[in-house]
């Protein structure tokens, strides 16, 4: 039977390859890529409020004892990644950027379980994450996979993981817009007329499915009361200063959180203490539970007192600077609460952190700006929508992504040039400040990081084994002349040998060159040995910790034309200027392509 499948296949594809064109092509697939990626945020989506709802209804809830639950969903997220996937958790999206640059766009097929299993067990159980990484990693893994299904190259691959992307995204926030330039901003993709169209088809498709599944549900409603007004320009101006040093304190706790965590080896030890942590902060803001939606929805509606909950200091909820306290207490722990479940082994993303730490710094802003005494007056709803674009726009740098999501958030463009204002400011800020964001820091420092500066994505999409060559005759240091001629020149077509010991270590070099003199003199065969001609090599490869990018660099600044390659502290080649080239010049066809 799976032969007969087989075959069909086969005839399918010899079919399609004869009577389809390769660009169609890619658009029925973006289609069904972005429909897959709908619908895994869908899947995701009420399997996290399914299990939420349960526990809504629950003992521990009707109790007061909610703080509790996230420790049980990391123990059973652990259990599973102990038992069943039996890998470490990565970042969602961190690990679709790395197998963009080093992988060829091929994403393992049990990520999507993963996902599907660990992300619902975190954020149902109150995990202070989100659902859209792994809603993203989860179309970008079925997008891969069906792009190796149907012999897609590497290229089209990463446009498929794109257009997931972009349908996920489109599902969640039903924004279509912001989808495709969230796929341009953190993906680095291209946007030209080529990629355009697969991503508007995904995105389009993402939609749909959200719609259809889902109806005119939506995540946010919100109408706009208030109009900008130029003379609250300045308090925009605030608020985007605000939210760019936030996002450096956001990104900032979240690495160190991570460097407190690395000691703990083991990951029960981890779970223990990050579960711990939870659990007490949750005890005293209880907003910090779960994704936080229902808080943003509330701030949105002006009931801070629902949007705060039940608290320690609900005797003093009447006084206004109390509610602003207590705000800034979600603004600052949110990050701390998202980072310690992430470090406890939970799984999830940090875009919709981001958004809820960003709604509650606006609301604090304009809360301050309205007690002030000063006759001052500004819109606290349209400040908690403009902060969270402030927050997205510097966490994850990516200003355009913030702005048009917001806005289709808000069904037009009342809001468009204060949402401008704060996000342009933020992004600087952050920008000026860090580099790298919580999604790309760690790639950068490795080298594995794609970017739109094309001369760095085509030495990071390069892989060094591609340029190494192993055709050379190896001598020893105690050969003699006559041996190395005889052994090794008589026989290489190369005009240089790595001189290695009894370990294989590299200990130098001989080049043609230096012996070309001798060659002929043969009463120096047996008495001189090649020690007497070696000498050290401008440069040397470190397979283990040089990419393509410090390669280029070793060449440019030794001036060499063959650099050797150690590995493991041995002898394992060269790498020719010639053969670089050559492969950087294929290499950026096939990118610009």
């Amino acid at each position: 039977m799976a032969g007969r499948y087989h075959k069909l296949f086969s005839a399918f594809l010899k079919w399609r390859y004869k009577n389809i064109s390769n660009k169609t092509f890619t658009h029925i697939l973006s289609v069904a890529v972005g429909f897959l990626a709908g619908l895994v945020s869908v899947t995701l989506k009420n399997t996290t409020y399914f299990i939420a709802s349960i526990l809504e209804k629950g003992i521990l809830r009707s109790n007061g004892l909610y703080f509790i639950l996230p420790i049980l969903g990391l123990t059973l997220v652990y259990l599973y990644v102990k038992f069943v996937h039996k890998e470490k958790l990565r970042h969602a999206i961190s690990a679709i950027l790395f197998a963009l640059s080093k992988k060829k766009a091929i994403i393992a097929p049990k990520q999507i379980y993963v996902q599907m299993i660990a992300a619902p067990l975190t954020v149902g159980f109150g995990g202070s994450v989100g659902l859209l990484g792994p809603a993203v990693a989860g179309g970008a893994t079925l997008s891969s996979n069906l792009g190796r299904l149907f012999h897609i190259n590497a290229k089209t691959r990463s446009l498929l993981i794109a257009c997931a992307s972009a349908g996920a995204i489109a599902s969640i926030f039903q924004s279509p817009i912001a989808a495709i330039i969230f796929a341009v901003e953190v993906f680095s993709m291209d946007l030209t007329l080529l990629s355009v169209l697969p991503l508007l088809l995904a995105s389009i498709s993402g939609v749909l499915t959200s719609y259809f599944f889902l109806g005119n549900e939506v995540l946010f409603s919100f109408t706009i009361s208030r109009a900008f007004e130029v003379k609250d320009t300045l308090f925009y101006i605030v608020l985007g200063v605000g939210t760019g040093f936030a996002s450096i304190y956001f990104t900032k706790m979240y690495f160190g959180i991570l460097r407190l965590f690395k000691p703990l080896k083991s990951p029960k030890y981890r779970l223990l203490v990050g579960g711990l942590a939870i659990g007490a902060m949750l005890y005293f803001i209880p907003p910090l539970y779960g994704e936080g939606f229902g808080f943003i929805n509330k701030l949105l509606d002006g009931d801070h007192v629902a949007a705060l909950g039940k608290t320690p200091f609900d005797a003093f909820i009447g006084n206004s600077w109390v509610v602003i306290a207590l705000l800034t207490g979600i603004t600052i722990f949110k990050a701390v609460a998202m980072t310690l479940t992430l470090a406890a082994g939970g799984a999830g993303g940090t875009f919709i952190p981001t958004m809820v730490m960003g709604s509650a710094l606006g609301n604090v802003v304009a809360k301050i700006i309205n007690n002030l005494g000063l006759g001052f007056a500004v819109s606290e709803s349209n400040f908690t929508l403009i902060g969270m674009a402030g927050l997205i726009a510097g966490v994850l740098h990516a200003p355009l992504t913030a702005i048009f999501l917001i806005a289709e958030i808000t069904g037009g463009y009342g809001l468009f040039v204060p949402l401008m204002i704060t996000a342009s400011i933020s992004y600087l800020i952050m920008k000026n400040a860090m580099n790298h964001t919580i999604y790309t820091k760690e790639l950068a420092e490795s080298g594995a990081l794609l970017t739109h500066n094309k001369d760095q994505s085509v030495l990071t999409l390069m892989q060094l084994d591609d340029v190494i060559e192993q055709n050379f005759k190896v001598v020893t240091p105690e050969m003699t002349l006559g041996e190395m001629l005889h052994q090794s020149v008589a026989k290489s077509a190369r005009n240089i040998f790595p001189v290695v010991d009894e370990k294989e270590a590299l200990v130098g070099i001989v080049l043609l060159d230096d012996i070309r003199e001798f060659m002929f003199d043969t009463s120096l065969y047996r008495n001189t040995k090649v020690e007497t001609f070696m000498h050290n090599a401008p440069e040397h490869i470190f397979y283990e910790k040089d990419d393509m990018k410090r390669v280029m660099h070793k060449f440019q600044s030794s001036g060499a034309w063959n650099l050797p390659v150690v590995k493991g502290g041995k002898y394992y080649g060269f790498v020719s200027k010639s053969k670089l080239l050559t492969a950087y010049r294929k290499e950026l066809v096939s990118f610009t392509a």
